[in-house]
């Protein structure tokens, strides 16, 4: 089985297994991801076809829907990858970028690291911030009934990585947990320059709610 073929499978595969997922986490974001990928791995010395399949399945089984399992979507992926006959130093590389991939709070250290996990992770954090970034927040947020802002409680900083998973904080609170944070962990230069135009639209869109607020 080529390469190509093997990502169009992929494609089938993760299409199927999102099917009815939270819109924010859905096979367009999946799918955002992917191209995005792409994009930043054209400046970089990647292995594309690590950099595909990482990109396609490396939100197959988020956590947060799986009472916070994190062992599930590298599961997924091994079984799809050994199906499809993909040798396994690929899939041990996509298996650390599934489990090393997602924020997890702003005191959790990364475990692993490879050129190809910094590029799909500038595009994963990518499409958590700017116009579709604030959306996806939105949509979670109103997903888990949370409120949207609350000026009781204000956004914690310091936050473990249970903490975090855990929180039931207002929407509004994960921008500064998470959102705005994310301008500088970004790991390549083409990720920092689309990250800086994102960030400053967050920021925009926050000066206009706390005006309407107040």
């Amino acid at each position: 089985m080529d390469k190509k073929e093997i990502i169009n499978n992929t494609i089938t595969f993760v299409k199927e297994i999102l099917k009815g997922a939270e819109g924010g986490h859905d096979f367009f974001h999946v799918e955002r991801v992917y191209k995005n990928s792409l994009l930043i791995a054209k400046n970089e010395k990647v292995d594309e076809f690590v950099v595909a399949l990482g990109a396609l399945l490396h939100d197959i089984a988020d956590s947060k829907f799986y009472d916070g399992d994190e062992s599930v979507g590298p599961k997924k992926a091994r079984s799809f990858l050994e199906d499809n006959k993909v040798s396994n130093d690929i899939i041990i590389h996509v298996e650390n970028i599934i489990t090393n991939i997602s924020f997890k709070g702003g005191n959790f250290r990364q475990r692993f690291k490879s050129a190809e996990l910094d590029v799909i992770q500038d595009a994963d954090r990518l499409d958590a911030i700017g116009a579709i970034g604030i959306a996806r927040c939105f949509n979670y947020g109103g997903f888990k009934n949370r409120e949207i802002y609350n000026p009781n409680i204000l956004p914690n900083l310091s936050m473990s990585k249970e903490e975090y998973k855990k929180s039931k904080a207002p929407t509004i609170n994960h921008f500064y947990e998470k959102l705005l944070l994310l301008k500088d962990k970004m790991n390549t230069k083409t990720g920092r320059k689309i990250a800086q135009e994102r960030h400053d639209f967050m920021e925009v869109f926050l000066k206009q709610f706390f005006t309407e607020w107040a």
